[in-house]
């Protein structure tokens, strides 16, 4: 018994005199959503962020920045898929940032008041006051200035992704953009957009295009689902598209998905339109 309990200490002090492996430092790529106040809005929202795997490399690197509304929904699908085709070398290191809010249930409200502008007319059959204009604000002078302070950002070559109602206002800052002849966003997806919304008010969209500057490389990827309502939703995009096409100044991608409907057609849209932008020269 006594010469057990010998061998037994003996055991032990060998392991306690092994040297102890070094940690490893796993970088922090993904961050845990924080509240952001906005003046504008005057109310606060969740934004999360994922950096590139490689992030933690260099001090100097700088990376092109993708901002994905709805994210409470879209952006832990859509961070999972851009960190996989990282590793693959399908996409190039990227900054992920969604913009959501407090739960789903928050979310399902206030994209109403956030994503539409002008406010709702009565033909559209829902309660919007038109906040696209303050959102935009929001996103222009005081989400980018914060991410670009943050991280190392390169302020060319970004990249606002949505859906639905977010696929609606990707192209209202499109609009904005040409209006005013700034340049916060280069690259645009608008997955399933709500076309329709206060009497097709996007259809000035065309018009505006014709007098961007070619040399400013605005790229648009626009989609729909063939599942979803062919008067209301798959037509307008389509003509949508082609007026957009015509005018011969911005790059034009995307189109129908046979097999989706309104619902499926974000995700998918997203990945392509990173890929159509980001792809190797």
């Amino acid at each position: 018994m006594q010469s057990k309990l010998t061998i037994y200490l003996l055991c032990i002090a060998l392991h306690s005199c092994q040297p102890k492996p070094s940690p490893v430092n796993y970088p922090a790529t993904t961050t845990s959503p924080r509240t952001v106040y906005s003046k504008t809005i005057q109310d606060s929202l969740y934004v999360q962020t994922q950096l590139p795997l490689e992030y933690g490399d260099s001090g100097t690197k700088r990376y092109p920045v993708v901002v994905v509304l709805d994210g409470n929904f879209h952006f832990p699908m859509l961070a999972a898929s851009v960190r996989q085709y990282e590793k693959a070398g399908l996409l190039p290191p990227l900054i992920v940032v969604g913009i959501g809010y407090k739960s789903f249930a928050a979310m399902d409200s206030l994209r109403v008041r956030d994503y539409l502008y002008p406010a709702a007319l009565p033909s559209d059959e829902l309660k919007a006051p038109g906040g696209g204009e303050s959102f935009s604000q929001f996103l222009s002078h005081e989400l980018l200035p914060t991410i670009d302070s943050a991280y190392r950002t390169t302020t060319q070559n970004r990249t606002l992704l949505g859906h639905s109602f977010g696929g609606y206002f990707a192209l209202y800052t499109l609009l904005n953009q040409a209006n005013r002849k700034t340049h916060d966003f280069q690259n645009f997806v608008a997955a399933s957009p709500s076309v329709w919304y206060h009497n097709f008010y996007l259809n000035q969209l065309p018009a505006q295009l014709s007098a961007v500057n070619r040399a400013d490389s605005v790229r648009l990827f626009l989609t729909v689902g063939g599942q979803e309502n062919a008067q209301w939703d798959i037509k307008p995009v389509q003509n949508l598209t082609t007026a957009i096409r015509q005018t011969g100044n911005v790059g034009v991608a995307g189109g129908i998905y046979n097999q989706l409907g309104h619902m499926d057609t974000g995700q998918l849209s997203f990945v392509k339109g990173l890929q159509y932008f980001y792809q190797s020269p």
